[in-house]
């Protein structure tokens, strides 16, 4: 694994953005894993600002979300479809049937096969351990499918935004899945992700933290910034 320490948010943003247009240009026809949340989102910034600035071509690309809220409708401005239309897909031009999420009876796994497996996944780390939502006490050979999520990844994941109901339950990405993704990156922002990332990143590789198990992936960089990095 190979761990890069920036010294704020934003240069890791912007870092991490740079890692995946260098292999856009490698390979247009890249297959993405996609996340969202907090942490993502200046990444998602540069990524846009280069494709205005840049010219750059998307439409080649393939993407695979990691997750998306189980019951909620796709217009929903929680949904991770509406975060990833406001924060990436309505300002670039990856075409429409080339975005994927799971859901429940699509053939996500089957997609992503036919599309010659994912070739870049980028991830972040719950307070908790999960990485996608894949919780604490998953399998590591788990793959697609509806999980039940614990209160305090609601809270984190709803981010305060006051969705009536709140989902209970989520369609994810598997632990196998994303340890067959050819490389991964995995981003960390601040104080508050110290002890989790000590936890997933030099701790033992355990099921009761599920983003340790990218200790066993032989093609990981992880973009920490200080504060994230600071144990």
């Amino acid at each position: 694994m190979r761990v890069l320490v920036t010294p704020d948010y934003q240069t890791l943003s912007q870092t991490a953005a740079e890692l995946i247009l260098k292999a856009i240009r490698a390979k247009p026809t890249l297959t993405l894993g996609l996340p969202t949340g907090k942490t993502p989102l200046g990444m998602y910034d540069a990524l846009v600002r280069a494709y205005r600035e840049q010219h750059l071509d998307f439409s080649k690309l393939r993407t695979f979300n990691l997750d998306e809220f189980a019951g909620m409708p796709t217009v929903d401005p929680c949904s991770y479809r509406s975060y990833m239309r406001q924060h990436f897909f309505d300002h670039v031009n990856v075409p429409p049937d080339r975005i994927h999420f799971p859901e429940r009876d699509s053939p996500y796994e089957k997609e992503i096969a036919d599309a010659g497996g994912i070739d870049l996944l980028i991830a972040g780390v719950g307070m908790n351990g999960h990485i996608a939502f894949n919780e604490p006490g998953s399998s590591f050979t788990s793959r697609t499918r509806e999980v039940r999520l614990t209160s305090q990844t609601i809270e984190n994941a709803m981010g305060g935004s006051g969705s009536s109901p709140a989902p209970s339950r989520a369609f994810t990405m598997g632990i196998a899945t994303i340890l067959d993704s050819s490389c991964i990156l995995l981003l960390a922002s601040g104080a508050a992700k110290k002890g989790i990332i000590h936890r997933a990143l030099r701790g033992p590789v355990s099921e009761a933290v599920p983003a340790s198990a990218l200790q066993t992936h032989p093609n990981v960089v992880a973009i920490l910034d200080e504060d994230a990095s600071s144990e």
